[in-house]
């Protein structure tokens, strides 16, 4: 299946490449729905909802993984006729300083691109939905202790640590611990909660800046990760996509053939077929 936005040229238009940024939270929004409805009548779906960050990003571990390694594109850009390309940057300069700039090759990309952009694709987008949403929990929490008061989940180090009634005493080793887990907890959740909106808007800041700039025809890179990788994202061209397919034909009818057996078991079901 591929869509055509329109464009000319091998540099893709500034659509294209938001809809294919926007392609994977889509495809969540639409699974999270599907399997809440499924959920209602088959129970056992809530426990995939309980970690529907862990499960979004295996699927997308499989199709991100799975489209790089055959058409070196991210599965939403291989959707929209997209193929990522390493940039070679050379300078040219003439002795007669009548001819000189800079060159930018495009290449296949390596396996060491390949692999971080799965990295950025999947491991990233990952980490920034625990921490949002570890920075939601901060902050409802901040907001319940503004309203009601903080009560006794706030850990007091003076309690513990003189225990007036010989309450130290008395607390196990395993109490111990377990009390100092949730204050390091606590604390991880305050610091993330004070760093998490400034990471944000620093993040979304360069981002909103790399897409004015590639809109304007100022960059070749839509993001900052595409540019840390060194990549462009740019079209393929028509044979591109003919060898894509057919090589995927090739796989898909190879992999057939492995699951149908050895070519002896096919022979005797053939024999048997024949004899009864």
């Amino acid at each position: 299946m591929l869509f055509q936005v329109g464009g000319q040229g091998a540099r893709p238009t500034f659509f294209e490449m938001a809809a294919a940024q926007q392609l994977p939270s889509s495809l969540r929004a639409a699974i999270t729905y599907s399997l809440g409805v499924l959920a209602l009548r088959r129970p056992f779906l809530h426990k995939v909802l309980d970690y529907e960050d862990e499960f979004f990003a295996l699927l997308m571990l499989v199709l991100e993984t799975h489209s790089l390694r055959n058409t070196d594109a991210s599965f939403s850009e291989s959707l929209y006729g997209l193929r990522r390309r390493a940039v070679n940057i050379r300078v040219k300069n003439d002795i007669s300083c009548t001819d000189s700039g800079v060159r930018i090759q495009h290449s296949g990309l390596e396996k060491h691109q390949k692999i971080l952009s799965v990295v950025f694709l999947v491991v990233l987008p990952y980490l920034k939905s625990k921490l949002h949403s570890i920075y939601n929990k901060e902050r409802e929490a901040r907001l319940r202790a503004s309203l009601w008061g903080d009560g006794d989940e706030t850990f007091n180090d003076s309690d513990y640590l003189d225990g007036g009634d010989d309450s130290f005493v008395s607390t196990s080793g395993s109490d111990v611990e377990a009390s100092l887990g949730i204050y390091l907890k606590k604390r991880v959740q305050k610091i993330i909660g004070a760093c998490y909106p400034w990471v944000h808007a620093g993040n979304e800041g360069l981002s909103f800046a790399y897409q004015l700039l590639y809109l304007l025809d100022a960059t070749g890179f839509y993001s900052l990760g595409l540019h840390a990788l060194g990549i462009h994202v740019c079209r393929a061209t028509g044979q591109e996509l003919m060898d894509t397919s057919s090589r995927i034909s090739k796989i898909r009818s190879r992999e057939r053939e492995r699951l149908r057996g050895p070519p002896w078991l096919k022979v005797c079901a053939h024999i048997c077929s024949l004899v009864f």
